[in-house]
């Protein structure tokens, strides 16, 4: 599986982006699909989830209600929209895929990763 992720760039605190990312390499409808981030320093951490088939997604409480996370079949595109950023959101963000419909938080159940976007948002 090849994962693209493209979105990221500078914000004000308070503004929006869109993260997307790209997959292919195989069919999708039993995986599941995730956003990570990581700030300087800091491990990487869950942020949010969503299951290719049926589309039901999990939130990281730090994002809960201000980050959505959605997928488009056609185009076998991830989304993250993030809004309300707070300057503790800068992080490099990932996303990645794991091949088992279970959803999980921790980073080493997802084989395979992109290449990671940076988000900065300035207070």
């Amino acid at each position: 599986v090849q994962l693209q992720a493209s979105g990221g760039g500078l914000v004000q605190a308070g503004g929006s982006l869109r993260l997307s990312c790209a997959a292919s390499g195989r069919t999708f409808s039993s995986y599941v699909m995730g956003w990570f981030r990581q700030a300087p320093g800091k491990e990487r951490e869950f942020v949010a989830a969503i299951r290719w088939s049926g589309g039901s997604t999990v939130y990281a409480d730090s994002v809960k209600g201000r980050f959505a996370i959605s997928r488009d079949n056609a185009k076998n595109t991830v989304y993250l929209q993030m809004n309300g950023l707070k300057p503790e959101d800068t992080a490099v963000y990932y996303c990645a895929a794991r091949s088992v419909t279970l959803v999980i938080r921790a980073p080493g159940g997802y084989e395979d990763w992109g290449q990671g976007t940076l988000v900065t948002v300035s207070s």
